[in-house]
């Protein structure tokens, strides 16, 4: 099973224009072909009105790829967009490239670039990030302690889950594997062995 894959942060959007045809490329983080479906419909209704509404999204559920050349030249449009996913090895990520035609024809050559830097904006604009396997643990301090905590979580990029407070602060939070025995060193250096991290699990989670 692979460790580490990307894909992007965010759903965004970035439009240009060519030869007066307005594409606007839309990309949206998706985990299974149902989001990526619903995805896509809802650019469609948002866009009913526009010539194309160009799709492709790659998952790593069954490590499905699908794309749509929408009634664009078969493998004009949504191949192209598809490539521009392959060619970054983004992963759970869907983009539909909308096309408004503007008078003036593309050609097959020029759609395919007109598709491809839709697709490429677009991923751009939803910020490509690394998610890693990372170990979920947990950790329950003291409140004068939790300033101390946060910092020591922080020098490891370490992603906050859950902080529950009560009698004392239980943090839930998740780290790469390997930063595990330096992070309990320096808790147990700064609390004089008063804390200990508990394993709880593993997900996948942003580091980069």
């Amino acid at each position: 099973m692979d460790i580490e894959y990307k894909t992007v942060e965010k759903e965004s959007f970035d439009e240009f224009t060519e030869k007066k045809s307005r594409f606007i490329g839309y990309v949206c983080p998706v985990k299974t072909q149902a989001e990526a479906t619903e995805f896509i419909s809802k650019i469609k209704s948002k866009h009913w009105d526009a010539t194309h509404n160009v799709s492709a999204y790659v998952l790593r559920e069954n490590n499905i790829q699908r794309s749509s050349d929408d009634g664009e030249p078969s493998g004009t449009a949504g191949v192209p967009v598809l490539d521009v996913l392959l060619k970054e090895k983004l992963i759970d990520v869907c983009v539909v490239v909308t096309r408004y035609f503007g008078g003036i024809l593309l050609g097959a050559g020029g759609l395919i670039r007109a598709y491809s830097h839709g697709s490429k904006i677009a991923v751009e604009s939803g910020n490509i990030i690394t998610m890693s396997l990372c170990k979920v643990f947990t950790v329950s301090v003291d409140y004068s302690f939790y300033e101390r905590l946060n910092i020591l979580l922080s020098s490891v990029k370490a992603n906050i889950d859950n902080t529950e407070f009560a009698d004392n602060v239980k943090v839930t939070f998740s780290i790469k594997a390997e930063l595990k025995d330096f992070l309990q060193s320096r808790l147990t250096e700064q609390s004089n062995g008063k804390y200990l991290i508990n394993e709880i699990g593993e997900k996948f989670a942003k580091t980069e």
